[in-house]
């Protein structure tokens, strides 16, 4: 599909009850927010479905204020992940299980570089140990590189396992960034909206959670990062949006990419 033609606005839209239908999940997250961002509605209305929820934080989250000396590398990693947890909680989502991927912020490695396949190797691992039906994970060209990259490590995650979850692809930075080649082409995926009418306020409180991200908090770094305005008004609708492929067949799955520096972890 083109840019003049798509539309995350257009997408046929699925009841709030819908998210019953989904059974065990598991949310991957590249940065502490975009959970609550992309899917905070869905994860809301799963939990009061029932229906349990796992959750993987793929990055450090330590590059929206990279110049801190308040707030050093390790101290900005511990507060966003509180941020996290205090966000999932909020949701309803147990966190005692939470699997910290810790990957450099801004530099989650790709299938090609140095540090992929063990990444992939522990994702394996932890998704063996949860066996999810439903997968969330950021749209596969969601304008930024630590989302694709997450969408990689996914992929290689997924391919020795025999039985694979549903994947639901959630988005973030593609509402404003996304050029027309970052857009669902035709036949790629299908799309809907989802209501998240019921839950809005659980999920802005999520959002508000993440203080170093919107506020001042961390003040020290005048070029540190906060969600815009107009980034935030996306997430301020009664509505998400997931885009999901057919189930690729077994014969055509792609098997892990490994270096021969890195170890073989597969279980």
């Amino acid at each position: 599909m083109c840019e003049a033609t798509f539309s995350f606005d257009a997408l046929p839209s699925r009841p709030a009850g819908y998210a019953a239908t989904l059974g065990h999940t598991l949310v991957v997250i590249p940065h502490p927010d975009d959970e609550s961002l992309g899917c905070g509605g869905l994860l809301a209305l799963l939990r009061q479905a029932g229906q349990p929820v796992s959750a993987v934080l793929v990055s450090d989250g330590t590059m929206s204020h990279p110049n801190s000396r308040r707030f050093p590398a390790a101290a900005r990693q511990a507060l966003r992940e509180q941020e996290l947890r205090e966000a999932l909680e909020i949701l309803g989502v147990e966190t005692a299980d939470t699997l910290y991927m810790q990957l450099p912020d801004g530099a989650v490695p790709t299938v090609d570089q140095p540090g992929f396949a063990a990444a992939a190797n522990q994702l394996q691992a932890y998704l063996t140990r949860q066996r999810p039906t439903t997968l969330l994970v950021p749209w596969r060209r969601d304008p930024h590189p630590d989302h694709r990259a997450t969408s990689q490590l996914v992929q290689a995650a997924l391919a020795a396992l025999p039985a694979k979850p549903r994947i639901l692809e959630y988005v973030v930075w593609a509402w404003e960034r996304a050029a027309a080649a970052d857009l669902p082409q035709p036949g790629e995926v299908h799309g809907w909206q989802l209501d998240i009418a019921p839950v809005l306020a659980q999920k802005q409180r999520a959002i508000a959670s993440h203080r170093s991200q919107l506020t001042n908090l961390i003040d020290d770094d005048p070029n540190g990062f906060q969600l815009s305005g107009s980034m935030l008004a996306h997430f301020a609708r009664p509505f998400e949006v997931y885009l999901e492929s057919e189930p690729v067949a077994p014969e055509t799955a792609q098997p892990l990419l490994r270096t021969s520096a890195e170890p073989n972890f597969l279980l």
